[in-house]
């Protein structure tokens, strides 16, 4: 997110009820966290949502989705899912971004199996985050049986579908204005060629 609103004029960071998958924190708490964490960048917005992704992004005049690529096995589900997009509205486009290097092997999964067994994830959360996963009322047995190790069970929301990633992606974007932003008139004037519109 940090590295988009470098790229874009302005970032909304959608978070997805996504009952199905049974989210660790119902989509307010979630809301709250990543507006805290997120609260020194002033052109990202952060929004909860139902349905479609690529819905919400043309309903709220975002052209471009933002979506994460850890590694190659992400790519061929990743690949169907922006061609699924692109195929509900051409008013949408998806944006890869690599992450960095100490990053690539983390996902939600591994995180929340981590905190459920006391392990420490300081390191790859937020402290705001980190805080929030120690106070949380764990389940010491839904872990083994492959279930969402906290207790209570989260509310679920109605949604007719909703973005596969249990965390705060992906995020939506619109595009830069060449004649307005400061990172294409410094490339200008370094002499660097222009990056396309939308563009990572």
């Amino acid at each position: 997110v940090r590295r988009a609103s470098r790229i874009f004029d302005k970032v909304v960071v959608a978070i997805a009820a996504n009952p199905g998958k049974a989210p660790l924190f119902p989509l307010e708490k979630r809301i709250e966290l990543v507006k805290i964490v997120l609260a020194d960048l002033d052109n990202v917005e952060v929004m909860g949502y139902t349905g479609l992704t690529v819905e919400f992004a043309r309903v709220n005049g975002l052209n471009v989705m933002m979506r994460g690529l850890r590694a190659v096995s992400d790519f061929e589900f990743e690949f169907q899912l922006a061609t699924m997009s692109r195929h509900l509205t051409d008013q949408v486009e998806t944006v890869f971004l690599t992450p960095t290097e100490q990053f690539n092997f983390i996902s939600s999964t591994l995180i929340r199996e981590i905190a459920s067994l006391g392990g420490k994830v300081g390191e790859f959360v937020d402290p705001i985050v980190a805080e929030a996963l120690k106070n949380k009322d764990w389940d010491p047995n839904a872990a083994l049986h492959g279930k969402n190790p906290a207790r209570p069970a989260t509310p679920a929301a109605s949604a007719v579908a909703a973005a596969p990633a249990a965390t705060a992606r992906p995020a939506v974007a619109q595009r830069v204005d060449a004649d307005r932003s400061p990172r294409l008139q410094q490339r200008r004037t370094s002499g660097l060629p222009p990056v396309a519109r939308g563009a990572a």
